[in-house]
């Protein structure tokens, strides 16, 4: 059961395990290696200065950007131009600035809150999880060790970047859905909370949006049939998210004209020189286009360093393709040996709209600029973890029924990924980035 001396100890060793692999990455990854840090520093630097960041036609910098980078940001090429994600919303960079101020501007002190931030996405992975199996404690706990220690993970929260905070909302909101499906006593409560949630989802990152149409989804499931309650339970999700949002859509209608609410579309017209997906196409061939969209998705999901240039083996990718596969294939066998009760199809379903609105969003960017980089799955990472867990659970339930079988499962996995962790990186990041 969830909440038990022994699942609580366990989770307890994934935390302690995960803070320790993410500042050895927030010490060892040099300053800047990370896709788009120097930009998101310097937005927490424009804030403690007292400017409001606007994204500006000399923002960015294709050839500047391209040659600090290909040149690993000598100390004679400044980070200062690199201001290109200016028109990002601002609660993540506003609860970095005590930090900044406090450290001096210090790039550690920044990355080490970051990976505080992660470490919650972690806890509230456990209880979101936790609602799906309350009686098989071992299952949140795998799925919480996969999000706590897949590779590029790891990286990407011990870095400076507004994507924790992101995921952190996004897995709440997920955590009080699925809660509501097995507790439907507590389900009319919680709308004006996700409502809440959705407001400073809108103040942190625009990936927060796809959660619009996934609470919406959920929102039918429960009241299906029943319309005067389902109106007025969205008004309580409705309201507080409007009002949260407004605050920045009406900031960006004041700064930036027109209906850019989001500031997109400012954005998208001053990254002048980012690669196009219709020229690259063009350039390459739609098939082997795509194979390297395929292919680049993948290893950037597991681990894909820098901005983007250390790859780890082909021999680990295979490995991790294996991997994948037995996963699909105890999903296969899951469903064939027990489709689950009525709440745990409701559950299956909230997660797989997370995952499908995440990848729409994903594929959607692709279309206007090549970015197959697998981090942009991670709001899904919750529904991926979950699978993962039951995949694997599916094969270890062939080898009997004994309890302690099942707590290999948890720790197996943990290992395997510390251990992945450490090698890429002792073998390719230090060595390629140091």
């Amino acid at each position: 059961m969830i909440g038990s001396m022994r699942s609580n100890s366990f989770l307890l060793l994934i935390l302690l395990a995960f803070l320790l692999v993410g500042a050895m990455y927030a010490m060892e990854i040099p300053p800047w290696q990370a896709p788009d840090e120097p930009a998101h520093y310097n937005y927490v630097s424009q804030l403690a200065a007292g400017q409001m960041p606007v994204i500006e036609v000399d923002d960015y910098d294709e050839a500047y950007r391209s040659r600090i980078v290909s040149e690993r940001f000598p100390p004679d090429l400044s980070i200062e131009p690199l201001t290109y994600e200016d028109w990002q919303p601002p609660l993540y960079y506003l609860l970095l600035v005590p930090v900044f101020q406090l450290s001096g501007g210090m790039l550690l002190p920044l990355r080490l809150a970051s990976l505080l931030i992660g470490l919650a996405v972690v806890v509230v992975t456990y209880y979101a999880t936790g609602e799906l199996w309350p009686q098989r404690e071992w299952l949140p706990l795998t799925a919480t060790a996969f999000v706590a220690f897949l590779p590029q993970h790891v990286a990407g929260l011990a870095t400076v970047n507004n994507d924790g905070l992101a995921e952190l909302v996004i897995a709440t909101i997920l955590w009080l859905l699925l809660r509501g499906v097995r507790r439907p006593a507590t389900a009319a409560g919680q709308w004006p909370l996700i409502g809440a949630l959705l407001g400073i989802g809108f103040l942190t990152k625009a990936t927060v949006y796809l959660m619009l149409p996934v609470v919406a989804f959920a929102l039918w499931l429960r009241y299906r049939g029943h319309w005067p309650a389902m109106r007025r339970a969205a008004v309580k999700v409705a309201l507080p998210a409007f009002l949260l949002g407004l605050v920045w859509w009406s900031r960006n209608l004041a700064v930036y004209g027109g209906v850019d609410i989001l500031g997109k579309s400012a954005h998208d017209r001053i990254v002048v020189g980012q690669l196009r997906t219709v020229d690259w196409v063009a350039d390459l061939g739609a098939g082997p286009a795509l194979r390297q969209f395929v292919v680049t998705a993948f290893q950037s999901f597991w681990g894909q360093f820098g901005w983007m240039g250390v790859v780890m083996d082909r021999w680990v990718y295979a490995a991790l393709a294996l991997f994948v596969l037995v996963v699909i294939l105890g999903l296969v066998l899951a469903w064939v040996k027990r489709p689950g009760d009525a709440a745990g199809r409701q559950q299956a379903l909230i997660l797989l709209a997370t995952a499908v609105c995440t990848l729409i969003l994903f594929l959607g960017y692709n279309l206007t600029f090549v970015q197959p980089q697998g981090r942009y799955l991670f709001p899904a990472l919750i529904p991926v973890a979950s699978a993962v867990a039951l995949g694997l659970y599916a094969w270890v339930r062939q080898l009997g029924r004994r309890r302690w079988l099942n707590w290999l499962l948890p720790a197996g996995l943990a290992l395997a990924l510390i251990g992945l962790d450490l090698l890429a990186l002792v073998r390719y990041i230090i060595p390629q980035l140091g």
